[in-house]
């Protein structure tokens, strides 16, 4: 079985960001405004990480904005390769995005909650490079759009992940301890964490390690 690559989100500094880098971190994400969960970090210092950020390393923004015109603005404020749309988008918004940021990857968040969520990443996977799926809410009055540390129904991640043809990236309540069941489960391109390398919101060198050893264990 391939191993996926690892995507680590929440950075607040430069060398949180160096850090992950050195434990072969494939892509970074950087938590825009959202109106709750962790890392959020204000766009100036977004931009300052990203030009510290290796060129064979992506970076992501991770963005609320739910109109194409906000996200083609936010991202110009910070210049990441990749833009994690963390929240839902009419499906006419995309082809904006691509004619303004023909160069920039688009993957779009499918907070995975109960079977209509599987349609919903069948009919925007046409429109994106990848899907990353999490365990938010954006039903909720304030929206859960990420950072939770939850798991959720993996049996659903797999049927999503069989019935699109694009790359998939598996996020909610990853850790060392589950990072293997979650690979056998889901088969995913990539995974993602946040909280499972984090004590007290800083990313922490010891569960860091701790993580990469687990992910490079056989299943």
């Amino acid at each position: 079985m391939i191993r996926p690559r690892v995507k680590i989100c929440c950075f607040s500094t430069i060398e949180e960001a160096k850090m992950a880098v050195k434990y072969g971190a494939a892509a970074l994400g950087l938590v825009g405004h959202m109106p709750s969960g962790p890392g959020v970090i204000d766009d100036h210092l977004i931009r300052e990480i990203v030009k510290h950020i290796p060129p064979a390393v992506a970076s992501f923004l991770l963005t609320s904005e739910t109109t194409a015109e906000g996200i083609i603005a936010h991202y110009h404020q910070v210049h990441t390769t990749t833009i994690q749309i963390v929240d839902q988008l009419p499906l006419s918004a995309y082809p904006i995005l691509r004619k303004a940021l023909p160069y920039v990857t688009i993957v779009q968040v499918i907070h995975v909650i109960d079977g209509h969520s599987v349609e919903e990443a069948r009919e925007v996977a046409p429109y994106v490079d990848a899907i990353l799926l999490d365990s938010g809410n954006p039903n909720l009055q304030v929206k859960e759009l990420g950072g939770t540390g939850r798991t959720h129904d993996w049996s659903l991640s797999r049927t999503i992940k069989d019935a699109i043809n694009i790359p998939l990236f598996l996020a909610g309540g990853i850790h060392k301890d589950n990072v293997n069941a979650a690979i056998e489960a889901v088969q995913p391109f990539g995974v993602d964490l946040c909280s499972g390398v984090r004590i007290d919101g800083h990313l922490d060198e010891a569960k860091l390690n701790a993580f990469f050893n687990a992910i490079h264990q056989p299943i």
